[in-house]
Order: C-alpha cells, then sequence, then structure tokens
C-alpha cells in the first residue's frame, strides 16, 4: 500500500477514536522515528515548505521603528527592557516566530539569544531577517513563514505539526507527503534513515504506518 492511501486509511481510523471526539481543533502530529543516523555528523536545522497552511503564526520583530503589520515589534529603544530574563522569556514563549532587521540582529544577538537559541526561534537568514523594510516586504515574509514548517533534529525522532483535525484529509496528506519528501533529500540514506512514520491528534495514540 502507498505511503499516500496509508495516511489516508490512518486519518480515517483516527478520527473514529473517542479521543478525537473533544471541543477543541486538535493539532495534527506528524513523528518519524529516524535509524542509522549521526546527529553530530548531520546536524538539521531547516524550513520546509508547506502546500496548506497551518495556523496563523504569531510573529514579533526587532526592527528599527514600529511596524503594524506585526503581533509585537521590539525597537533598538525597547531592548534595555529585556535585561529583565523573565520578560525576555515570557517574549520568547509568547510568539511562534521572530524575524529581524539585518541592522539590528548583532545587537539582537547579544540581548536575546540567550532565550531565542534554545527555543530555535532565532531570526533566520534562511527565512526571517530582513535588509529592507516594508509593507510589502514584511507582508510577503509572513506569507513565507505561514507555509513553513521548522525542522530541527536534536535527537533520533522528529515531531512535526502538520494541520489542525479541522482540515480536510487531502489537506493534511499532500502536508505530511511534502514533509515527508523534502526531509529524505537533506538525510544522508535518504529512505534507509527512515525507521517509521505515526501520525496523531493532540490527544489519541500514535497510528503507525510502515515505509518501504
Amino acid at each position: 500500500m502507498e505511503l499516500k492511501e496509508q495516511l489516508e486509511n490512518a486519518l480515517q481510523e483516527i478520527r473514529k477514536l473517542p479521543e478525537a471526539q473533544r471541543k477543541f481543533d486538535q493539532t495534527v502530529d506528524l513523528l518519524i522515528n529516524l535509524q542509522k543516523f549521526d546527529i553530530k555528523k548531520t546536524p538539521i536545522n531547516t524550513f520546509f515548505s508547506v502546500p496548506h497552511k497551518i495556523k496563523e503564526k504569531k510573529i514579533a520583530g526587532f526592527l528599527e521603528s514600529k511596524n503594524a503589520h506585526l503581533a509585537e515589534t521590539i525597537i533598538p529603544d525597547d531592548f534595555r527592557l529585556y535585561s529583565d530574563k523573565k520578560r525576555t522569556k515570557k517574549l520568547v514563549e509568547d510568539y511562534d516566530f521572530f524575524i529581524a532587521q539585518a541592522s539590528v540582529m548583532p545587537k539582537v544577538a547579544t540581548i536575546f539569544g540567550r532565550a531565542l537559541g534554545p527555543s530555535g526561534k532565532m531570526p533566520s537568514p534562511q527565512l526571517g531577517i530582513l535588509m529592507n523594510v516594508d509593507d510589502k516586504e514584511i507582508a510577503k515574509l509572513k506569507e513565507r513563514i505561514n507555509a513553513s514548517v521548522k525542522i530541527r533534529i536534536k535527537e533520533p525522532s522528529v515531531k512535526i505539526a502538520i494541520g489542525r483535525q479541522s482540515m480536510k484529509d487531502e489537506e493534511l496528506v499532500d502536508n505530511v507527503l511534502s514533509i515527508y519528501n523534502s526531509l529524505l533529500k537533506v538525510l544522508p540514506k535518504e529512505r534507509d534513515n527512515i525507521k517509521n512514520v505515526a501520525i496523531k491528534f493532540t490527544m489519541t495514540k500514535a497510528k503507525k504506518i510502515k515505509v518501504k
């Protein structure tokens, strides 16, 4: 049975489970267990685009001036307020994604690096650092961020949110296949590095899927 068909069947089965009948829109997670893979030799920290937006991310920006198109803007005059570790920690917890203007990035790394780095939310040249800031560029970047997922492999098991329960099965399957195929391209042994795959909702057990 092809991976696509297995995913479709798995989603149908999961939707019938009692744990799936909750009053909130559960997250749909993809679990990928790896094998024959040395994390230290091949660190993977990248972004993959998905065909269907998973959710509207709360985005904050470190910019030279305030911008109404972001959920929060932290300008250089505000930086001194974040000498308070608790305040910095709360900032990192409150937002899904951070972007930065290139001109302020050195200060961002110095002041916020200890909190943003371990959380995997440091603005990245791959997706998150702007040379020129205007409304058009901000809108384009937000669109790209909302259509992307971050893969940061720190252990031989990857858990990625690929959608919400309210999404159509075909959209969820499209997102899984897009991420799975993108991951194969960056793994040194491609499919041989995949031990198994599973899919689950927030409150359900994982449904395993065989990969050839």
